[in-house]
């Protein structure tokens, strides 16, 4: 496992990347809220707006009446399960949103990340489509992120930790840090787990990253640059 810490890899086309600071700040509000409650609240949250595949196929009710159809394939991105499950994800954001926003353009980059957790939702419902419990987590909009990051700047160094050697922060490409990441993603997808983790979640949100971004970048940025 790899946690990045940061990379060397300065924004060039916005003065700052706000919604990408944004998300992170709404999330963690929203897990603060979470937090607050008392665990039956906390459960309660995770159903009325997480992403339940039955419900989506109505074959279950909505458990909010005023909540609009199809809305939890966006609002499940805002929930979590725990402080180490928020945190992680909100760490690879931090990481490796403000350059996409700065490629993509601050509201390119807001759609982007909504329509990566979506089909990351969706992903997860179709090989999932029985499933009674709610998906939770900013994971699959996040992997959508790391998709383009891939795609955008494979070249650039990303110190991380990792877990061989904790406490030495190891520059590596981006592309060896990120595509191990969706390498063990595939690897459990297809093998199966025992972990709680929505794998194809991750795998559609990444592919969604892949597609959208060489649609939505500025023309200037190269695909496939970050020397």
């Amino acid at each position: 496992m790899f946690l990045p810490l940061h990379d060397t890899n300065p924004i060039r086309h916005i003065p700052f990347p706000f919604v990408n600071y944004g998300l992170i700040g709404v999330t963690m509000l929203v897990f603060a809220v979470q937090a607050a409650l008392p665990p039956a609240g906390f459960d309660a949250m995770a159903i009325n707006f997480g992403m339940i595949p039955i419900v989506v196929r109505d074959l279950y009710p909505q458990p909010v009446a005023w909540l609009p159809d199809y809305a939890n394939l966006v609002t499940y991105a805002f929930l979590h399960a725990d402080w180490m499950h928020l945190l992680t994800n909100m760490l690879f954001l931090w990481v490796f949103g403000d350059n996409i926003e700065d490629a993509l353009g601050h509201w390119k980059y807001l759609f982007f990340y909504l329509a990566c957790a979506v089909l990351a939702a969706l992903a997860h419902l179709l090989f999932n489509l029985d499933a009674n419990g709610p998906l939770v987590g900013a994971s699959g909009a996040v992997a959508g992120v790391m998709g383009a990051y891939i795609l955008l700047f494979p070249h650039v160094r990303v110190f991380v930790l990792a877990r061989i050697v904790w406490l030495i922060p190891l520059p590596l490409p981006a592309f060896w840090m990120l595509g191990f990441w969706i390498l063990t993603q595939l690897f459990f997808a297809l093998v199966g787990s025992d972990e709680p983790v929505a794998w194809w979640a991750h795998l559609g949100g990444f592919a969604a990253g892949l597609v959208l971004a060489p649609l939505l970048k500025h023309r200037d940025v190269p695909l496939l640059g970050g020397r």
